[in-house]
């Protein structure tokens, strides 16, 4: 059954067979209109959303991988393939493409084993879901062929998309429709999204942004689709419609996104998604080719930095700072210029600020995030900011002693004018 708000609202999309379904503004985090959004039921490859939140923030999409036997260990029998080959050597970013166009298990298992192995990245998956505010989420396979006790919700698919789409690359690379994968003449791939594609008889959804299909034979099919008009972005969440008609899951989610323009202003919300808040950086998303050796990793008491740019000028920064026992976290995104934090010696020097809405990042093309967000980063960039102006203070103290001290030794040369 679907959830509508009050009396007087719009009436719900009707016709629909799918088990479970969402439409939410992307903006607001607001949704619109609902049929058991919180149902626990199999997601095939729309968990990749998930995986790429998690992962794809930690490589430079220019690092260069070579292929082992090991990465490409436990692939499902049937599963989705882009082509991967041991011995072989791709970028990171071709690898993301193979997991975003065709949905590639075998991309999924090499970034996997980048990131510390498989039963780790699913760990990582469970950390982030929750993280998010996603509760309905049992990650058991992180590229979404059945497993045991593998499940997700339209709820928390929303979630993990519009988490998805606040990251510009995840954002480029769900909206590709077709690229080419390394191999003898360039394979060309083509995303499995046929809204995106307007392929396999199913028209291009005009505004469509992404983001993730699914099939496997439990879960049947699933969609994650967004689609931005008049400076307004929708999502929508479809999972396994049972009217057996062909591209069922795709005229459903028309329908939904159709409904969802025509009532955005007038619908009254009937669940909300959580607060987005940045997704912090482990590494650059820089395009300089070089080779990854291992996944990214923490060194326990010493401070790092990092910041990731990407189309546009934006940028998104994260640091970690420790003196006197106290470790303070902050991040900050905007468009242009953001805050950069640059290791130097033991401590941290930050750079000049120029971004969005209080440390809060929204989807790209979106209204900002409310002003509550950024109430969570102000402790940690008021800590921050304590700490470079004490350190900044004990630099002053000790040029002046050296400067008093150089006076006493050869007659004040410091009143001297040149």
């Amino acid at each position: 059954m679907a959830t509508t708000a009050t009396p007087g609202a719009p009436r719900s999309p009707r016709g629909l067979s799918a088990l479970s379904w969402t439409v939410a503004d992307a903006d607001t985090g607001d949704i619109l209109a609902a049929k058991k959004p919180h149902r626990r039921l199999a997601p095939a490859s729309t968990i990749k959303t998930l995986f790429a939140v998690t992962v794809l923030p930690k490589f430079s999409a220019g690092a260069v991988h070579r292929v082992k036997a090991a990465d490409l260990e436990g692939i499902g029998v049937g599963s989705s393939l882009v082509g991967v080959q041991q011995g072989h050597r791709y970028t990171v970013g071709d690898l993301w493409r193979g997991v975003f166009l065709p949905s590639g298990n075998d991309a999924v298992h090499v970034l996997a084993s980048m990131n510390g192995g498989w039963e780790e990245t699913a760990r990582e998956m469970q950390k982030k879901a929750r993280e998010l505010g996603a509760r309905d989420t049992t990650v058991k396979s992180p590229d979404g062929y059945d497993a045991p006790g593998q499940v997700s919700s339209a709820y928390d698919l929303t979630v993990f998309a519009r988490a998805g789409l606040a990251d510009e690359d995840f954002a480029r690379y769900c909206r590709t429709a077709r690229a080419r994968f390394p191999s003898k003449g360039g394979a060309k791939i083509e995303n499995t999204n046929r809204l995106l594609t307007g392929s396999h008889g199913v028209p291009r959804y005009p505004g469509i942004i992404g983001v993730k299909t699914g099939y496997t034979t439990k879960a049947g099919n699933t969609l994650i689709a967004a689609a931005r008009r008049d400076g307004r972005t929708l999502l929508v969440t479809v999972m396994n419609p049972r009217s057996g008609e062909t591209n069922a899951v795709y005229k459903e989610a028309r329908s939904l996104l159709n409904w969802g323009f025509r009532n955005i202003d007038t619908a009254r919300p009937v669940d909300t998604l959580p607060s987005l808040r940045t997704v912090p950086a482990t590494q650059a998303h820089h395009d300089k080719p070089r080779t990854v050796a291992a996944r990214a990793g923490r060194t326990p008491g010493v401070t790092r930095a990092g910041w990731t740019t990407g189309a546009g000028g934006s940028t998104r920064a994260r640091w970690i700072t420790k003196a006197g026992g106290i470790t303070g976290t902050g991040g900050i995104t905007g468009t242009g210029r953001s805050r950069q934090a640059v290791r130097t010696g033991h401590g941290v020097r930050t750079g000049h600020t120029t971004g969005a809405a209080n440390a809060v990042r929204a989807v790209p093309g979106t209204a900002q995030a409310g002003a509550r967000d950024g109430a969570y980063y102000r402790p940690a960039i008021a800590a921050c900011t304590g700490i470079g102006s004490a350190l900044l203070g004990a630099g002053g103290g000790l040029l002046a002693w050296r400067l008093r001290a150089g006076r006493n030794r050869r007659g004040a040369p410091g009143d001297r004018t040149s």
